[in-house]
């Protein structure tokens, strides 16, 4: 303490000190915390779009797709019902990935309203949640390093591991 200054001037100053380094903290973890709840819940958006098929099948048309054609993106082929009120097509539309090889013939269900189809059974409930997986493994990331919970961010990224092999192995 400076002789020329009060003592109740230098107490309020360390007083300030804490407060000012606890509202810093507190204003990195609520970001941080955002940052990642907002990469989970970009997972779960990109994926729920074709896990909302694969995952809610009552009153949904399932079949097969013998896969007869590929091009860059999608592969076609003629659809085989195997649910009631199912109808037979021509052909139908399914995404190309690696999981999908002409002369195949895989189990589907077709998406509402289109031609379109997705892979079902465990393969296509596994395979649908993979931008789920990835996020999971992105936001560990974001829980160790900015939130400094290093027990979370494993167990998150444990996770988001077993997903993605399980996905792998499947498909």
């Amino acid at each position: 303490m400076i002789p020329a200054m009060p003592a109740t001037a230098a107490k309020s100053r360390q007083a300030a000190r804490p407060a000012s380094v606890a509202a810093l903290r507190f204003g990195r973890l609520a970001a941080m915390g955002a940052v990642a709840v907002l990469i989970l819940i970009a997972g779960v958006w990109a994926s729920w779009g074709t896990a909302q098929h694969v995952m809610l099948t009552k009153g949904r048309e399932s079949g097969t797709i013998e896969v007869t054609r590929c091009g860059e993106d999608t592969c076609t082929g003629p659809y085989t019902p195997i649910s009631e009120g199912s109808k037979a097509r021509a052909e139908v539309v399914i995404e190309k990935t690696v999981a999908v090889r002409k002369g195949e013939t895989y189990t589907v269900v077709v998406k509402p309203s289109s031609d379109d189809v997705v892979r079902s059974g465990p393969s296509g409930v596994l395979y649908s949640w993979v931008p789920f997986g990835g996020a999971l493994l992105l936001a560990s990331v974001v829980v160790a390093g900015g939130l400094g919970r290093a027990r979370g961010a494993w167990l998150m990224a444990g996770a988001g591991v077993v997903l993605l092999t399980a996905a792998f192995v499947t498909i």
